[in-house]
């Protein structure tokens, strides 16, 4: 389990550096970052964290966010990672679904939490110092119960209120790896670490999975294209992991420069948490000369699906499955496979998939097959070579006219346009189509509704292009860079 191998690291690696604070200009070693989780969860234990508690971390990232994660699971507790920019009354409601036992929160954020603070014990600290002491002496053994429930992630809620999925340590073991073999980790790697480290991608995915390779990780935080690339070009660093957005204003900032420069010292940039466009694939790839490896993963079940490490990254499929995945497509009303090449539901199983909902044995039960398969609620197709090509989410699928529309393959052509920055597409009610077709999009430029139909009906079949455009200076997004299309539906759609 993760921390069995962290304690290993700290003797094998014992002055090498684990994590690097760049904005703070502060380094900790293995040993250190293991003395210093011991010592947090000592400190957490006299505060009344027992086994199986559920400690809230309202925090920004920074060293503090780490240690007190890590000690949280040396506790055998539960890890819940909140997004700093919640407001309290979004927080009140993690915080009673969850039942709470403890929050850790930054202090600069005391006076506005006053009001929902009551219902648990609150630890206000300073979020760049790691001074928790603790008598270790007390500590429980290291988890034994690789069932037990260690990290919980709330779901993001785009059509209900948000659930927290319970993420056991065989879980986290079972993607950390996966991740371990498919993308060859190496003690001698440096991730620059730049996400967000509430989500599982930021925080599994990435500071996981170079804590349990013995690699270094220098985190920033927050992301800014011109300090990363530079950064990247500096061939300090040789993994980088991000999400499409970024990966967008990376290009985007080098296209500025007289000189771009080659990051093909990078061994590994990951892309994920939404599609890739083949704008930025392509333009990587030419102007980098990077090749970006897309992969697919949720926060219920980590890392499923991923193109190869050695191998053809192919634009447009998040690749083959993870060792140790197993992948079926499947009818979504009778769940029976499906043939190659047939669109149905991406269906998993594998140690990685989590326990269930906290608290919602109905949700739980209805996210699985009767023969025990997790209903990812994405669509996909299997290629005959066994590549996975994900064709959205299930409830985002457009019937129009009785054709079926896959929004990621509109959204595909209309983010070629060398005039829009993003787009999504969804569906509205229409009297005669049933659905029809709606794409709202970000442009830098003035264009014509009649011009854009017509620059996709050049690449689509008729039935899948826009009937109707729309034009907005922001499409709503989530903190990983998700297109909200619910909140879309709610503002478009609603007659």
């Amino acid at each position: 389990m993760l921390l069995n191998v962290l304690q290993k690291n700290a003797r094998t690696y014992a002055r090498k550096p684990a994590i690097i604070h760049h904005d703070e200009h502060t380094t900790i070693t293995y040993e250190t970052l293991w003395r210093t989780v011991e010592t947090t969860a000592a400190y957490l234990q006299q505060q009344g964290v027992k086994t199986g508690d559920r400690v809230a971390l309202y925090l920004p990232k920074s060293l503090a966010f780490i240690t007190l994660h890590l000690a949280v699971l040396r506790l055998n507790a539960i890890s819940l990672p909140l997004n700093p920019a919640f407001t309290p009354d979004e927080l009140e409601y993690y915080l009673r679904d969850a039942e709470v036992v403890v929050l850790v929160a930054d202090v600069a954020t005391k006076a506005p939490l006053s009001a929902v603070t009551a219902a648990q014990r609150t630890l206000f600290v300073q979020p760049d110092e790691v001074a928790f002491s603790g008598d270790t002496a007390n500590l429980p053994p290291l988890p034994a119960d690789e069932d037990a429930t260690a990290l919980m992630i709330y779901t993001s809620g785009t059509t209900g209120r948000p659930k927290g999925a319970e993420v056991s340590h065989r879980n986290l073991s079972a993607t950390l790896t996966a991740l371990h073999q498919a993308w060859a980790w190496q003690p001698d790697d440096h991730l620059l670490h730049a996400l967000p480290v509430f989500h599982t991608h930021g925080l599994v995915v990435a500071l996981h999975g170079a804590l349990h390779a013995g690699a270094s990780v220098t985190f920033v935080k927050a992301f800014n294209a011109e300090r990363i690339l530079a950064l990247l070009a500096s061939q300090t660093y040789s993994v980088f992991m991000g999400v499409p957005t970024m990966h967008a204003r990376l290009l985007q900032h080098a296209q500025t420069l007289s000189s771009p420069p080659d990051l093909s010292h990078m061994r590994l940039m990951t892309s994920g948490s939404a599609p890739l466009s083949a704008e930025v694939f392509k333009g990587f790839q030419q102007v980098f000369n990077v090749t970006l490896l897309e992969r697919y993963g949720m926060s219920e079940t980590g890392m499923n699906i991923s193109n190869p490490y050695e191998g053809e990254r192919r634009l447009g499929s998040v690749g083959l499955p993870l060792p140790g995945v197993q992948v079926r497509i499947a009818d979504p009303d009778t769940h029976a496979p499906l043939p190659d090449n047939t669109v149905g539901e991406v269906q998993l199983k594998g140690a990685n998939v989590f326990k269930g909902y906290w608290r919602q044995a109905e949700k739980t039960a209805a996210s699985f097959t009767p023969d025990g398969w997790f209903k990812t609620g994405d669509l996909g197709l299997r290629e005959t070579d066994g590549y996975i090509t994900l064709k959205g989410r299930a409830k985002d699928l457009i019937i129009s006219g009785g054709y079926n529309v896959y929004p990621p393959e509109t959204e595909r052509v209309l983010n070629s346009h060398p005039l829009i920055n993003a787009s999504a597409v969804i569906a509205c009610p229409d009297p005669d189509w049933g659905e029809r077709v709606t794409a709202v999009i970000e442009a830098s430029d003035t264009l014509s509704e009649a011009d854009i139909i017509a620059f996709c009906r050049e690449r689509l079949a008729a039935y899948k292009c826009p009937k109707r455009v729309l034009v907005t200076d922001a499409l709503p997004r989530n903190a990983m860079g998700k297109i909200q299309k619910q909140q879309l539906r709610q503002t478009y759609c609603t007659p």
